[in-house]
């Protein structure tokens, strides 16, 4: 009985204990909010600088004398040239400093822009040089985004906090997705190019935002040497490499899936319902504006429950699948639009699940390197969406789904039986 009164009488106790914890972690991300904002902006600028030109792909087309296919190359170049080099800035942030990656990054992303636009206006025959310049947007995008998660992992010792923050960051990058269509079929109504021209601008903004207002928390440790730091890596992929590997895969799939059903809309708006320009933005932001609120719902909810992460992932995933695979029965406009909404909510819900995961789930003094490489595989999924959409659109539409839907269905059994948080001592 004795026992019993010692329970009750601690349980205020306990509570105005947990009611501390979760004021001083509000108050950490209240002294933050300027630095989150800035570091926010960076997903949005370079969602915006890619996605800005899915409804304006039929008028590149046109207006550069190309296929499909050499239109989707413009999307894909940004990301392929990433993939290479993420990793490389990665490791670099690791032991230079992440502002001192992101900064530069930023600016020779605002070049790249520059070139793609100034070819467009001024060359008649633009589309390498373009091309060049999407490439060099890919070399800056290559060290913004990704050493933006690590960053975030780096500036709160809280796990409620970090995971709060990744959802915001997520968020925002699929924010800057429902606004890319709208904002480039806007821009493009003006002038074509413009979406090429108007990236520099954005990038500028946000170089501004990380100078003044993002300080990286300071580290007395020294740079760890080469061979070291890269068998510390090596040693994380051998004690955690079954669920990190899944979590890389699940966050290709995931930018596959999303992309395609972009660019595949973008294609079917416009030649099968005459659906062009602004209202052709926005329609393609319906189905990211479920992905964005499903992705801040998501990151609000899980705190660390790496459990619920991980079933959050798989039913979205699920929904994902079956969504798109219903898309078999029939392809009419609105019944089309509402499967990719729950599509869209399904992606939505798993990406600041996976961020989580692998933010928390490593060193921090590996944490560049590690989430790079699942960075690298999401940029893999945004170039290898829109050309094998492209190639499959010359067939039945069928095979689109069938693809989209059977790739999620894998995610999802990877989901199911890859990432144990318990056993994994994740949790």
């Amino acid at each position: 009985m004795e026992h019993i009164d010692q329970l009750w009488k601690s349980t205020p106790a306990r509570q105005k204990k947990q009611s501390k914890a979760g004021q001083k972690r509000s108050e950490e991300i209240s002294k933050q909010k300027w630095a989150i904002l800035s570091l926010s902006s960076i997903p949005l600028v370079m969602t915006l600088g890619n996605s800005m030109l899915i409804p304006i792909l039929p008028s590149l087309e046109k207006k550069l004398a190309i296929t499909s296919l050499q239109t989707s190359m413009i999307i894909t170049v940004y990301s392929v040239v990433a993939i290479f080099l993420i990793p490389i800035a990665g490791y670099l942030s690791d032991h230079i400093g992440r502002k001192k990656i992101i900064i530069p990054s930023l600016i020779i992303a605002g070049i790249g822009g520059l070139i793609s636009g100034w070819a467009a206006w001024k060359l008649d025959s633009a589309y390498w040089v373009i091309l060049a310049g999407r490439a060099l947007q890919g070399v800056g995008a290559a060290g913004a985004f990704p050493i933006v998660l690590p960053l975030v992992g780096d500036m709160f010792k809280n796990e409620d906090d970090v995971s709060v923050c990744l959802g915001l960051i997520e968020t925002s990058n699929t924010f800057g997705k429902v606004l890319s269509p709208i904002f480039g079929a806007f821009l493009a109504g003006f002038i074509w190019f413009l979406p090429f021209l108007s990236f520099p601008v954005f990038c500028a903004i946000s170089v501004m935002m990380m100078i003044f207002l993002v300080k990286s928390p300071k580290s007395s440790n020294k740079p760890i040497p080469f061979r070291d730091f890269f068998n510390g890596v090596k040693n994380t992929f051998s004690e955690k490499g079954r669920w990190l590997y899944a979590i890389f895969f699940i966050g290709g799939t995931l930018m596959l899936v999303l992309f395609g059903i972009l660019f595949y809309l973008s294609e079917i708006f416009e030649k099968e319902y005459g659906i062009k320009d602004i209202k052709k933005g926005f329609f393609l932001a319906l189905p990211l504006g479920a992905l964005c609120l499903s992705s801040f719902i998501g990151g609000k909810i899980i705190k660390k429950n790496k459990v619920l992460m991980k079933w959050l992932t798989f039913g979205g995933l699920l929904a994902t699948a079956l969504s798109i695979g219903a898309l078999w029965f029939s392809i009419k406009l609105w019944y089309m639009i509402t499967m990719f909404l729950i599509s869209g909510i399904g992606i939505g819900i798993g990406l600041p699940c996976l961020d989580t995961l692998i933010t928390d789930g490593v060193e921090k003094k590996e944490r560049g390197t590690i989430t790079s490489f699942y960075t690298s595989m999401r940029f893999i999924g945004v170039a290898a969406g829109p050309p094998i959409i492209a190639m499959l659109m010359k067939f039945s539409n069928h095979w689109i789904f069938i693809l989209m839907s059977s790739l999620s269905i894998l995610a999802a059994i990877v989901a199911l039986f890859a990432i144990k948080p318990k056993a994994q001592g994740q949790h």
